[in-house]
């Protein structure tokens, strides 16, 4: 099964309720779906948002760098040899981590197929079937909007919600204080400060959480990605495990973060690490060390959420928290196949590789796109 062509398209998915966060706000996810098409009649699926404030990647620039320099080098190149193909996607160029991470995802899919086998199975994860539960996010908003929205969250049958602040910091903890009051203790919170604190910010925050009984689960990237030194300073002054997320890319750089002991828990993201070779590689070396890891996903369908859904279950004993809500935000899913998404619950089958069937809605794009 020799690799002959790759096609792109975009898939549009209203969101149930805007998505806000500290750094922007979206009302659609929208995902660049790369097609890898092969001399054997089969194709592998991936895709990818565009992220510039995180991964410095839009869907055009993911576009060039396939076509321009990675798929001339792949072309002809049988996907059994997929250590070979994983190579050359990862050292074509240097970052561009969300045009490596579709390249691998539709690649995985394939070599799924070959093997006639469930990805997850192929990573080493057994079972017939598979089963995750995902947290909700909570986006950040008015106080009583955000009260609302995580009522409803927990009447939908969802347990842990993340609630995504880093706004202004005397409003953030009203914020959670009135969540927390809400939920009435039946959840578990999670707090996503998308670099929005400074590090004395979040002591103070989490000693005051602590003080007055709320016990948060985890606090995401509270400072800036570069702050690694903020990292350290918060995480050996409070009790609440304190998450890399942004700070969190490359397996080296978590190898730096656990080893100066600067955070207690690393955030993997396919987009981030440039796909799921180097997602392996992260979680292999958290259970060196025994840092657990969450799986998480950017704003994005569940065609990237699945192959980050079969991760998760192939290494299941280091990646023990779970936020793949991507599909869950949206209105609908133009996505059938081998992954159900249904609220809180992720259920993975034995359909090879990713396991999709079908797409509706795909609008296949020119390369000028």
């Amino acid at each position: 099964m020799k690799i002959t062509n790759v096609r792109f398209a975009k898939l549009v998915v209203p969101l149930i309720t805007p998505f806000k966060t500290a750094m922007r706000t979206v009302e659609n996810i929208e995902d660049l779906v790369v097609i890898i098409e092969t001399d054997a009649g089969q194709v592998g699926y991936g895709s990818a948002p565009a992220t510039p404030v995180i991964t410095g990647d839009t869907h055009g620039s993911i576009i060039a760098a396939i076509e321009t320099i990675m798929l001339p080098k792949l072309r002809g190149m049988d996907i059994e040899n997929l250590n070979g193909i994983i190579d050359v996607i990862q050292y074509a160029m240097v970052n561009n981590s969300s045009a490596k991470a579709v390249l691998e995802l539709a690649i995985y899919d394939l070599w799924g197929k070959l093997y006639n086998a469930p990805l997850y199975k192929l990573l080493g994860g057994g079972g017939d079937k598979a089963t995750l539960k995902t947290d909700i996010t909570i986006s950040v908003d008015d106080i009583d909007k955000m009260v609302s929205d995580s009522v409803k969250a927990v009447d939908d049958g969802f347990n842990i919600l993340k609630i995504k602040i880093g706004t202004d910091i005397k409003e953030d903890i009203e914020r959670v204080k009135a969540i927390h009051q809400a939920v009435d203790n039946t959840v578990l919170l999670r707090l996503d400060v998308n670099q929005g604190w400074s590090a004395k910010q979040t002591v103070y925050a989490a000693n005051h959480f602590e003080n007055i009984g709320i016990q948060l689960e985890l606090i995401e990237q509270p400072v800036s990605a570069d702050d690694i030194a903020g990292l350290k300073y918060i995480t050996e002054r409070v009790h609440t495990p304190i998450m890399a997320d942004e700070s969190a890319f490359s397996p080296k750089q978590v190898i730096d973060l656990i080893t100066s002991q600067s955070v207690d828990i690393i955030n993997i993201k396919l987009m981030k690490t440039g796909g799921i070779s180097n997602a392996i590689r992260i979680a292999d070396i958290a259970k060196i060390y025994q840092v657990q890891c969450m799986i998480g996903c950017m704003l994005e369908g569940s065609i990237g959420v699945s192959a980050a859904a079969h991760l998760a279950v192939a290494k299941a004993d280091v990646i023990t928290k779970i936020d793949l809500d991507g599909p869950a935000l949206g209105k609908f899913d133009p996505v059938a196949g081998g992954v159900s998404f249904n609220k809180s619950i992720i259920q993975l089958n034995n359909s090879p590789g990713l396991g999709i069937a079908s797409i509706n809605g795909l609008i296949e794009l020119s390369s000028s796109n």
